[in-house]
């Protein structure tokens, strides 16, 4: 078994704003092992960069505790907790080379001349920036920047390496390179790493697991094939890829599995997830109360109009053929709309707007989830 690397303990942190308080992080509980990269994953003010702060001491939190390889650090300066972080904007002396930047905390820290010089060498090599120790800043390109950053970072041989949007200056494909060049690195030297990102490319991509955070709270957290086939809140199931969200009645209930009434009259079952977090703001299924289906747009299968009862109905708004596969968007009796990702293949035939089409739903990938009742 693994050592744990990091533990947060119901960590809060309220900020005073007017003549009130925010809550800018809610009770946040976490557990990271050793060598364990752990994503932090959410919209803008979600509180992911300020538990990302806390951690790092440059906040400290109103309540809760840090526990940093089993030693209480909640209140432990800075520059006691061993911790390297990588920020958005690189953060370079632009009067220092390369080399004095990536040894400056060496030098701070009073080592040896000759163990400097082989620790900046070897960390260039790691992050592929050989012979580049006397340019400077402004001589290097975006990529090059952040990768001395994070060569500053991994010689100094942090206990927890913390990355805020360490990618967002980077265009499109430099990203796509430098994510994976993060992550070799990361497990090549087991370093323990948490990562802040709105991405979700990056965090699906990157991490062993995900914390998905919504307005200073955890929703969910697990590994990106877990968060992605079964959220645990509509919150989770919306942001992380493309999701359609179904409202139906509730007919029938057994166990793990969930019957509703479709539109056209018939009934549909699948599987129901009972949220871990559970409170009282949402209400479990109760027959003749609404729950929301969730599917993902591949997930569904296109066909020609039926009717009755046994199939899902809906006129096509849109037919996109993009290559490797037709975006339908089509539209329910209610006016609701969804998405249907199909593969394309020869002699496949491919709706066109304003058809009236029929659509299937595969049980194995469908899941019905509470619907939050509506705030007072």
């Amino acid at each position: 078994m693994k050592k744990l690397a990091l533990d947060l303990n119901d960590v809060t942190k309220t900020f005073q704003k007017d003549d009130g308080y925010i809550t800018a992080v809610d009770k946040v509980s976490l557990q990271v092992e050793e060598g364990e990269m752990v994503t932090f994953l959410g919209p803008s003010g979600c509180g992911k960069t300020t538990t990302l702060r806390m951690v790092a001491g440059f906040e400290l939190p109103t309540s809760g505790s840090i526990t940093i390889r089993g030693s209480d650090m909640t209140n432990t300066p800075v520059n006691k907790r061993k911790i390297g972080f990588v920020f958005q904007n690189y953060a370079l002396f632009p009067h220092m080379s390369v080399y004095n930047n990536v040894a400056y905390g060496l030098k701070a820290r009073g080592e040896k001349d000759k163990d400097i010089r082989d620790k900046v060498r070897d960390a260039l090599v790691m992050v592929g920036l050989v012979d580049t120790e006397n340019r400077y800043p402004s001589q290097l390109s975006g990529g090059e920047q952040q990768r001395v950053a994070l060569a500053r970072v991994i010689v100094m041989e942090p206990n927890l390496l913390l990355m805020d949007e360490p990618l967002s200056n980077l265009d499109a494909k430099l990203r796509i390179h430098m994510r994976t060049e993060i992550r070799r690195l990361q497990k090549k030297l087991g370093i323990t790493c948490l990562y802040v990102t709105h991405d979700q490319s990056e965090a699906l991509s990157m991490a062993d697991r995900i914390v998905v955070m919504n307005k200073g709270k955890v929703e969910q957290v697990g590994t990106a094939f877990e968060i992605y086939s079964n959220p645990q809140s509509l919150f989770v199931a919306d942001f992380i890829g493309q999701a359609n969200i179904i409202h139906l009645k509730v007919t029938s209930l057994a166990e793990d599995v969930i019957g509703v009434q479709t539109h056209n009259g018939g009934v549909f079952s699948a599987r129901c997830i009972i949220p871990d977090h559970i409170d009282s703001s949402v209400e479990s299924y109760e027959v003749g109360k609404d729950a929301a289906l969730v599917i993902r747009p591949e997930s569904l299968t296109v066909i020609p109009y039926k009717g009755g009862e046994e199939t899902f109905n809906a006129v096509v708004s849109s037919s996109v053929f993009v290559g490797s596969h037709v975006e339908y968007e089509l539209t329910l009796p209610n006016n609701e709309m969804i998405k249907a990702f199909i593969p394309y293949t020869n002699n496949m035939q491919i709706f066109k707007e304003e058809e009236q089409v029929s659509f299937m739903i595969d049980p194995v990938n469908a899941l019905f989830l509470p619907r939050k009742k509506n705030k007072p």
